[in-house]
């Protein structure tokens, strides 16, 4: 269910909020070979699903970075910022991924709103607690901080 705020004051209000859920991405094995392609990682356990087979997640699995660009989607199926010029993607902190996404599996995000700081230049700057889930495994499969400046 996505949050929608309007302004920074409202954005401000959020700030050390859970904001819930995003809806299920699916992670087709198409959707990874179009990242291998798209950014030349053609490791075996992304593509080559003969040899992913009898390796240590027994087949392919999708490329920590595709899991990491799927925040966009999934971040704004989540918040929706109104009544602002820009916003800007600043950065992430502490990024890891603790489990692997299977081909076919499907992914969803959970967020809360760490921290909300003034910035020069009439903006903000957000700290969002990230926590990417999978359909098929009880560990999280990528956890971060991002990093956002919205502006007035």
């Amino acid at each position: 269910m996505t949050t929608t705020v309007n302004g920074l004051d409202e954005l401000r209000a959020k700030a050390g909020q859970d904001l819930g859920y995003s809806g299920w991405i699916d992670v087709p094995q198409e959707r990874i070979d179009a990242f291998a392609d798209a950014t030349d990682d053609h490791q075996w356990i992304h593509v080559d699903a003969e040899r992913a087979a009898v390796g240590p997640f027994g087949g392919t699995i999708a490329h920590g970075y595709l899991t990491l660009s799927l925040l966009i989607p999934l971040w704004t199926d989540i918040l929706d910022v109104q009544g602002t010029r820009m916003s800007v993607n600043y950065g992430l902190n502490r990024v890891r991924f603790p489990a692997p996404v299977p081909s076919g599996a499907k992914i969803r995000l959970a967020a809360s709103l760490a921290e909300v700081t003034d910035v020069p230049g009439d903006g903000v700057q957000v700290l969002v607690d990230f926590t990417v889930e999978c359909d098929r495994t009880d560990k999280p499969v990528c956890v971060a901080q991002g990093v956002y400046r919205i502006y007035a």
